[in-house]
């Protein structure tokens, strides 16, 4: 082989062997690309979880630490609706007045000797439960006097703005009430709602006037057993008849209704007047039903 070929095939060489190692180094790229999309893939699902967790465990933390009062909305007007905790347990109790409080001031009231009591005896309070007191979901209906006391500013009956068979145009005895543009259109029902749904409550004792009677809820179905139950539970001790339900004319947008309809065993309780709380009647009540859901 003479020179000229011999230089030829070296060259020959050099050449194949510069193709081959760009070759490789073209596939160790791709490779090194793609090995980069997986990780960027695997940070970004990681980072993910991470902001759900801490936000998931802060929602529990928050449910769980609520100290002794909760601003759970604002009224129309710009009042608070405020929420007072007593107790810790995992099974909360709710106990609600005002909710027409300017007709019926003594719900209200009733609700305030509550929220003084429970201040005071905090360690009647089972273990496992918790109470919360909204003593006036209502507050600016406490300005009005008469029939006009039932509503909101809006002049929405509260009572017929919830969404369980609700209608715009709702009735009170033979009246004609609103029931609000829509289910949940003011803001003291939506105060509620949200807080039912975001805590998930066992049980409700809702405070009206004036009948002396107490009856279980429902939405658009029969009473629940727990529902019937705890009226029953209630109207024993506290002295007041129980009623099967109430049919002296037809409800729309029921609020306890509505938190039947939730899961949340629900019962009204209609005080005998519009002046006088009961305090010993309706304690006794609330005291049975404590005891009732103790473990």
């Amino acid at each position: 082989m003479n020179s000229k070929n011999i230089v030829i095939t070296i060259l020959a060489l050099v050449l194949i062997g510069a193709i081959i190692y760009l070759f490789i180094n073209k596939s160790d790229d791709t490779v090194v690309m793609i090995d980069d999309q997986v990780t960027s893939s695997d940070k970004t699902v990681s980072e993910a979880t991470d902001e759900t967790g801490p936000e998931g465990e802060a929602e529990q933390v928050m449910a769980e630490e609520r100290g002794e009062e909760t601003v759970i909305g604002k009224s129309v007007n710009g009042s608070d609706i405020v929420a007072y905790h007593f107790g810790s347990g995992d099974k909360e109790i709710l106990l609600i007045g005002g909710v027409h409080s300017g007709y019926a001031p003594n719900t209200a009231a009733l609700g305030n000797e509550f929220v003084k009591y429970f201040s005071e005896n905090e360690g009647t309070i089972p273990a496992n439960v918790m109470v919360t007191v909204i003593p006036n979901l209502n507050p600016d209906g406490a300005s009005k006097t008469g029939t006009a006391g039932r509503n909101n500013a809006h002049n929405v009956d509260l009572n017929r703005n919830f969404d369980c068979e609700w209608s715009a145009k709702a009735v009170w005895r033979s009246e004609e009430v609103s029931g609000g543009t829509k289910a949940f259109s003011e803001p003291e029902a939506i105060a509620l709602r949200d807080y039912v749904t975001q805590y998930d409550p066992i049980a409700s004792i809702v405070w009206f006037s004036a009948e002396g009677k107490v009856y279980p809820s429902a939405c658009a179905t029969t009473p629940s057993k727990a529902s019937i139950e705890l009226a029953a539970k209630f109207a024993q001790s506290a002295g007041y008849p129980a009623e099967a339900e109430f049919d002296a004319y037809a409800i729309t947008g029921d609020m306890v209704n509505w938190m039947a309809k939730q899961g949340v065993s629900s019962i009204s309780v209609l005080l005998s007047d519009y002046k006088n709380t009961e305090w010993s009647k309706n304690l006794a009540g609330v005291k049975a039903v404590l005891s009732s859901y103790a473990e």
